[in-house]
């Protein structure tokens, strides 16, 4: 399970940076919004290769500390791409660039909350609300920028599929090695599914 679970992993690597190269690539047909999609996956592109190479780098075996920056990027980022995408006010982005700091600040200030998966699961939840409520106006055509309607879908379906499996995670008192790379490795397909509608959406793009 071990072997599958870094094949999964080494294939979402080439996929990010395939969307990377393309995404920069039709970065000028990218309308103001849309230009938020990309920011995202570079951001993620960013935490992936910060992961590979600070052990090499700085001979460092522990890369946890980039967690929290992990959750309060992610966090910004999307939630700010669908606040824009839905016409919400001005002082929600206000509110989450608040949320995003402030839990930051906490975290590496004064180490609180102890365990960064509680404001991890809250944040994926916030998520899915505001990516449903977008893929709602989508659907019913309220809105006519549609272009990313298929990666709206999957970042709904991923970040509802990964909480579910999050919070089975740690209901689960004691993980053998095998389950614990199941789950990783099911988590990790949802992100390769997730990452090729970023991959198609992109290739499909025209002026």
């Amino acid at each position: 399970m071990t072997d599958f679970f870094k094949a999964i992993l080494f294939l979402n690597y080439g996929l990010l940076l395939s969307i990377i190269l393309l995404g920069a690539a039709k970065y000028r047909i990218l309308n103001t919004k849309e230009k938020q999609y990309f920011y995202c996956i570079a951001f993620l592109f960013f935490i992936e290769l910060l992961n590979l190479i600070l052990p090499y780098l700085f001979n460092l075996n522990d890369t946890s500390f980039l967690y929290p920056l992990y959750i309060a990027g992610e966090f910004f980022l999307i939630t700010a791409l669908f606040i824009r995408k839905l016409g919400l006010p001005k002082y929600f982005l206000g509110m989450t660039t608040l949320l995003a700091a402030g839990f930051m600040i906490s975290k590496y200030v004064f180490n609180y909350p102890f365990n960064s998966d509680i404001v991890k699961v809250i944040s994926n939840i916030i998520i899915i609300c505001l990516s449903g409520f977008t893929l709602i106006r989508e659907i019913r055509g309220v809105s006519t920028e549609n272009r990313f309607l298929l990666v709206d879908a999957c970042i709904f379906f991923y970040y509802s599929v990964s909480v579910f499996i999050f919070i089975i995670q740690h209901q689960i008192a004691n993980l053998s090695e095998n389950e614990y790379y199941i789950i990783l490795s099911t988590n990790n397909i949802l992100l390769s599914i997730l990452y090729c509608s970023f991959l198609y959406t992109f290739i499909k793009l025209k002026k």
